[in-house]
């Protein structure tokens, strides 16, 4: 069993909660919703003989503080990255690979514009971009977004928070629904719903989505400005059967990157890295070897 070692970091105003293993050079691993630093354990225990690893949880998740102790907008991918920047920072970590999904996908993306210099290359597990654009709201779609807007809502967190039961169904939902390995989260489900139950996490990880809604609905209609290109060497392995982050939106990923490969992980959903963690681990260490980082 790999050793796992937490820590708290001080920095912008919250207390950022850091999980550690292992020793080489240094990645950190970037988690989504709904998720927090355990997310990442099975890479842990496949990558820490070779890498440093270091899962955040990022403000609001996990054991993490929050500056903002309710409903708040200041919880979207630029501050987000500024956050991981500034932990970075208090770490001592001048330049990092990066592995992410979901949530961390869309931060990895704005630390790699706004901070280029922190970033050696980036792994990413599904990755949603600008170019999806309206087919966000395409009619097979539209019944897989419904939460995004519930979790806007300011009575979601007191719903879903009722009880344990109401919790554990609402997650149990997600976790199974978007992994194709409908079992990958049976053995840890108790963990995420006393994770979510922490006070103030249900809506930490709301504010998320109620961050976005600006930018998700300018994507959709088209008046979103487009990013300028990722310019750090990139991986994308998507999951095949994700039915969110759909997996025949790789088409568009070479369009914001200037130097990326993008392959398709046949065996898993949204949670490639939880589903199908083999493979996983192996791709992230082939990519970064094959760059050079070291």
């Amino acid at each position: 069993m790999t050793a796992i070692k937490h820590s708290v970091v001080e920095t912008r105003g919250f207390r950022a909660h850091v999980a550690e293993a292992g020793s080489g050079p240094t990645l950190l691993l970037l988690h989504g919703w709904p998720e927090f630093w355990a997310t990442w354990e099975p890479m842990f225990e496949r990558l820490a003989d070779r890498y440093r690893l270091i899962a955040p949880d990022f403000r609001g998740f996990g054991e993490s503080g929050n500056p903002d102790k309710g409903r708040t907008d200041q919880a979207g991918p630029d501050v987000l990255a500024d956050d991981i920047a500034a932990l970075m920072t208090a770490l001592g970590i001048a330049t990092a690979g990066f592995v992410g999904h979901d949530v961390g996908a869309y931060v990895m993306q704005r630390l790699a514009i706004n901070h280029p210099d922190r970033a050696a290359g980036l792994f990413f597990f599904n990755c949603g971009t600008h170019g999806v654009g309206a087919r966000w709201r395409d009619p097979r779609q539209i019944n897989e977004i419904w939460y995004q807007t519930f979790h806007q809502m300011p009575f979601a967190s007191e719903l879903v928070g009722a009880n344990r039961d109401a919790c554990r169904a609402y997650f149990r939902h997600f976790l199974t629904h978007w992994s194709y390995a409908k079992d990958a989260f049976d053995g840890v489900l108790e963990r995420w719903v006393d994770n979510f139950l922490r006070p103030g996490n249900l809506q930490g990880g709301f504010n998320w989505y109620v961050s976005q809604n600006a930018g998700r609905l300018a994507v959709m209609a088209g008046t979103a400005p487009k990013p300028p290109r990722i310019r750090q060497p990139a991986r994308v392995f998507w999951g095949r059967h994700d039915p969110v982050l759909r997996s025949d939106w790789i088409e568009f990923v070479p369009d914001y990157f200037e130097d990326v490969e993008a392959s398709i992980a046949e065996d898993a959903g949204h949670f490639v890295h939880y589903e199908t963690p083999d493979p996983a681990a192996a791709e992230i260490d082939r990519f970064f070897r094959r760059i050079g980082y070291k």
